[in-house]
């Protein structure tokens, strides 16, 4: 699968933690869009998506949450448990954000500003890409 885990780099003494990210040089796209996710009501899942062309980086900045992760081919489910630890998703990866921890709060950078029009919000409509952008691949 695409997606790459990041353990990005951590500073700390007496006085607590600091944990800096930079655009290009620890995540690969300039960030100009940013949000956070928290409160979300037990059971409940965030994200059933996908994208045509945004990259994005996952942090969950405290408590947890898990990722299930679905190129169209196959899935995997990652934890985020860690605030120095975030997930690069580049374009053409559904996501379901589930089993978030009651003090969860996901931070997430992304590569575009908010475009409707860049959402596959179907499953199906998902896969048609999916397999359209392997084909596109296989044809370079």
């Amino acid at each position: 699968m695409e997606y790459k885990k990041h353990l990005f780099q951590t500073h700390g003494d007496d006085r607590g933690m600091l944990v800096a990210i930079e655009q290009l040089n620890d995540i690969p796209f300039e960030i100009k869009r940013i949000y956070y996710i928290y409160n979300t009501q037990n059971g409940l899942s965030r994200g059933i998506h996908a994208h045509k062309t945004l990259e994005q980086l996952l942090i969950c900045v405290n408590g947890s949450c898990k990722l299930l992760l679905d190129n169209g081919y196959e899935k995997e489910t990652v934890l985020l448990d860690q605030p120095h630890e975030g997930v690069y998703l580049p374009k053409g990866i559904w996501r379901e954000m589930y089993d978030f921890s009651p003090d969860a709060v996901l931070l997430v950078l992304a590569s575009e500003l908010y475009d409707e029009a860049d959402y596959i919000r179907n499953y199906d409509a998902f896969l048609a890409f999916a397999k359209e952008e392997k084909t596109h691949e296989g044809s370079v």
